[in-house]
């Protein structure tokens, strides 16, 4: 009891915040929501117009004084963004070289990082330095030397030939690199006083373990493929091998009669599917990281 009464006088002989502290604290917070708001305007904004300009005319996108509400819905857009072009085709295409690019681009990624990390071989760290070095090699540089090898194999046309020059980057495998350096290495020992090899290690633990990592980066993996634009036009040569940014210059008018509305209706079906991978793999994010909590 005694114990109790002391504390308690303790509790309030305490002096309360001085009045500084509560107007830092107040104007750090002040300053941190108004940081988020002037971020979700930047982010909004140019969403927002989209979204209302796939519903307008041309002459309200292109009116003097900015009208950011459509005086009536042009519906008529979706319909014939659809039709202006096999967006159908450019679905499968692009859900085809999506899945295949990231799964191929993300099995690279572990299996060289984990070897980067946890596998002793000679000479590990010029392989690092090495692949520093490919992360400043700019795509535009490789698109020549990765067609001559695309025709040569005979794949041009084709989803291999889409594929293969992605199917490594060294950004996916950088990130996982780091990543698995910081987790502990006993759950490795542990893994093998149980008999486990690398193979199993890798799958079983440390995948499992560095899930917030190995998510981020097939997030960023299906973002890139999904857009990319630049080499699948290269690489394909017929219209039912191309994919949907490709399929939104069909809607461009050279000679400057481009119905922008139609255009931007088309933008949303690239955009949306890349929003609802996003949303549905958020949660993956937040319980990768709360599964991959190592307890001391």
């Amino acid at each position: 009891m005694n114990a109790l009464m002391e504390r308690d006088a303790q509790l309030i002989a305490q002096p309360a915040p001085a009045p500084s502290i509560r107007a830092e604290a107040a104007l750090s917070k002040i300053l941190g929501y108004s940081a988020v708001i002037v971020a979700v305007l930047i982010i909004g904004i140019p969403v927002f117009w989209l979204v209302t300009g796939a519903l307008k005319t041309n002459r309200e996108i292109f009116n003097a004084s900015p009208q950011w509400l459509p005086s009536h819905l042009m519906l008529d857009n979706f319909a014939n963004a659809w039709n202006g072009a096999p967006f159908g085709r450019y679905y499968i295409n692009s859900f085809i070289t999506t899945i295949l690019g990231a799964a191929c681009e993300i099995t690279m990624a572990v299996t060289t990082a984990y070897a980067l990390v946890f596998v002793r071989f000679p000479k590990r760290d010029w392989v690092f330095v090495l692949l520093l070095l490919a992360l400043m090699v700019p795509e535009e540089v490789v698109i020549v030397p990765n067609y001559l090898t695309i025709a040569n194999w005979r794949l041009v046309n084709t989803y291999a030939g889409i594929v293969l020059p992605g199917a490594s980057i060294a950004f996916g495998t950088f990130l996982l690199r780091q990543y698995f350096r910081t987790l502990p290495p006993d759950l490795i020992d542990a893994s093998r006083v149980d008999g486990a090899g690398h193979v199993r290690a890798m799958i079983s633990i440390v995948a499992p373990v560095a899930a917030p990592a190995v998510a981020t980066a097939g997030l960023l993996s299906v973002v890139a493929k999904w857009n990319d634009y630049l080499w699948p036009l290269i690489v394909t040569t017929t219209s039912d091998m191309r994919t949907l940014p490709i399929g939104i210059s069909w809607l461009l008018d050279q000679e400057g009669n481009t119905e922008w509305g139609v255009v931007m209706a088309a933008t949303l079906f690239v955009v949306v599917p890349v929003i609802l991978v996003f949303l549905y793999a958020q949660r993956f994010l937040v319980s990768g990281i709360a599964a991959g909590a190592v307890k001391g």
